[in-house]
């Protein structure tokens, strides 16, 4: 199904490990800015760090890492957010044949105990105080770790300080025996279910996807002539994080690192920094969107900003129908109207991510038509892409020049993708991992015949497109029999500016329902905006919320057929949170803990919603017609 606009230039074949990209780029274009980095995090100013600077520093690393007696083959952990640190350890460890275990720096005290001794990790680097404090506390359960490393405590100094005798040679002749099949990473998977499990990475696993990327993608991170430049904000303790750093340093482009994911700190580093290509989530590139309605709503230009939105859509279509075969493009009142806008809103709204974007990838989740078409419309194409952990990332991409927003593209080249007869995706290539650590049941499990067994369900077209439909595990089935795919559902509600998360739920009961968490910036925005005084006003903000709130879901529905609709909803009083247990550290919702947690909600919603002297007993589904009301 791999279409010919997908095939890259020839890309070499890795002859040793990841580490050697960082050497020969030294070697190659010594004075090339590699990296930058700020003194102070709310500071405006970046440094730069070359890359003879960035050798340096991670040979420095290495050389502490030999002093302590890492060995190839050896695991350690790194348990920080994204910050300078992060890359310069990554590469050191790689130097010297070790291997890397990213753990989230969020992760609960019973999670940093297994993953350590799952992984038999000897060293761990933490970022501060706290996280001595969690290693600390599970140290006894860990006969094999020897080192904790902090960062905020000076480790890479220490490191340097401790290697200043290790000759360079050492350091060489430890990297060059690195193969291109050494185990690099061990990354766990995000635990929705279960314990989490340790995905083996080769070091060919992590750069075939980078190197197809850049071969074929690469000129489009920056306009001809430019070097290119990533803000990197997602977390590398993420397999997609571990991509863009690799993009980065493979392919020569300046990375920053930001360590603050409030909605503040990132605006201010996007305005400071201003990269040329972004790659977020679906739900950061959510609350971008929410953010511009709500500062226009502020502004007194909310409906300007939404007629601006109508527009950049409907114009992104046209795009894409012409693009396609299917259309003529954008006719001459729409062209005219997307003009006025260009100079009126869509530039001022890429100001806001520094100006100088122009395309960005979205991974992790699937990306809303809506949402992918809207910033195409303001000027900003999203790639929609498609990747697990156990592929290293990249399986596809959007074909240039055709692109069909929706989708997540089509098979990277070398990547072969089938859909199962029950719908799951199965996908096989290089970048398919070497297996689960010490589960070998559950690796021959995955493994079918060489092909990987996703766990997502997705249809291909018949031009190879590939659109996710939704988790296997996830699928509804309601009492009477019904089979609901809830990713639809959900996206369609997170649309709405006032609504966080959405959870569908309705496993044996007799409709679709969702439990809903609010934005609460938006959320204080929009009661401000009722302006209800008097009495009764709690009462009546509360209607008007739940009226509003009705209005979306019923949007919702309009996606699906009536027997998949949502006829009943709560409104949560707290959103779904790492700390809370009910989101994974990559913020993937933990659905089973979350229907446990709130069972008892649940179970009010369902009853409330019964007709009056009806009996306890769960309804048939034809007592859940089309004319009930059920957001009275």
């Amino acid at each position: 199904m791999r279409d010919l606009a997908l095939a890259p230039r020839a890309v070499a074949p890795l002859t040793g490990g990841l580490a050697d990209s960082v050497f020969e780029t030294a070697d190659r274009e010594p004075t090339r800015p590699m990296l930058a980095r700020r003194a102070d995090p709310a500071s405006t100013a970046w440094e730069e760090v070359t890359a003879i600077e960035l050798r340096d520093e991670v040979v420095d690393a290495a050389k502490g890492l030999i002093a302590s007696g890492i060995a190839p083959g050896h695991r350690v952990a790194i348990m920080a957010r994204t910050r300078f640190e992060w890359t310069i350890l990554c590469y050191a460890l790689w130097s010297v044949g070790a291997e890397v275990v990213p753990v989230y720096p969020t992760a609960s005290r019973d999670q940093v105990e297994w993953i350590l001794r799952d992984a038999g990790c000897v060293a761990v680097v933490v970022e501060d105080e706290q996280g001595v404090m969690t290693v600390g506390s599970v140290c006894a359960s860990l006969p094999l770790l020897r080192h904790v490393w902090q960062l905020d405590a000076g480790a890479l100094a220490d490191l340097a300080a401790r290697g200043e005798l290790i000759p360079l040679a050492t350091v060489d002749s430890m990297r060059r025996i690195v193969l291109p099949d050494s185990t690099a990473v061990i990354a766990y998977t995000s635990g929705t279910s279960g314990r989490a499990m340790g995905c083996a990475l080769s070091h060919r696993n992590l750069a075939g996807p980078c190197d197809t990327l850049l071969a074929g993608w690469g000129h489009t991170a920056a306009p001809r002539g430019e070097q290119g430049s990533v803000l990197a904000f997602l977390p590398f303790s993420h397999v997609y994080g571990l991509m863009i750093q690799g993009l980065c340093v493979r392919g020569g482009l300046l990375m920053g690192h930001q360590a603050d994911l409030s909605g503040e700190a990132l605006s201010a580093a996007l305005r400071s920094f201003r990269p040329t290509y972004l790659y977020a989530v679906p739900s950061v590139l959510e609350k971008i969107y929410k953010n511009f309605l709500r500062t226009a709503q502020q502004g007194g230009h909310g409906a300007l900003f939404e007629r601006a939105a109508e527009t950049a859509r409907d114009f992104a279509a046209a795009l894409e129908r012409q693009r396609l075969g299917r259309g003529r493009g954008p006719g001459f009142d729409l062209r005219l109207q997307h003009a006025l806008y260009e100079r009126t809103v869509y530039r001022r709204l890429r100001a806001a991510l520094g100006g100088r974007v122009r395309r960005a990838t979205s991974g992790g989740s699937p990306l809303s038509r809506e949402l992918s078409l809207f910033y195409e419309g303001i000027g900003i194409y999203v790639h929609d892409g498609y990747g697990l952990t156990e592929t290293a990332g990249g399986v596809t991409m959007q074909p240039l020049g055709r692109e069909k927003s929706g989708t997540v593209g089509q098979a990277l080249p070398g990547m072969e993708i089938q859909v199962a007869e029950d719908g799951e995706i199965l996908v096989r290539g290089p970048s398919v991992f070497q297996g689960y650590v010490g589960d070998q049941a559950a690796t021959r499990a995955a493994l079918r015949g060489g092909w990987l067994a996703t766990g997502d369900l997705g249809q291909l077209d018949t031009e190879g497109y590939l659109t996710i439909t939704g988790r296997k595990k996830d699928i509804i089935i309601t009492s009477s029999g019904k089979s609901v795919a809830p990713l639809a559902l959900e996206q369609r509600l997170r649309m709405h500016p006032l609504i966080h998360q959405a959870v569908v739920v309705g496993d044996n009961r007799p409709c679709v329902g969702a439990l809903i968490t609010l934005d609460p910036e938006f959320l204080a925005h929009w009661r401000a905006g009722l302006a209800l005084q008097g009495e009764m006003r709690e009462a009546r903000e509360e209607n008007a919320l739940r009226e509003e709130v009705a209005r979306a879901v019923a949007a919702a529905n309009s996606v699906v057929s009536p027997s998949e609709s949502i006829r009943v909803f709560r409104i949560l009083p707290e959103s779904f949170d790492v700390t809370n247990g009910l989101l994974t550290p990559s913020m993937k919702l933990r659905r089973d803990e979350i229907v446990r947690h709130y069972a008892s909600e649940i179970e009010a919603m369902y009853q409330s919603r019964r007709r009056p002297g009806r009996p306890s007993a769960p309804q048939e589904p034809s007592n859940w017609d089309e004319s009930d009301n059920v957001f009275r």
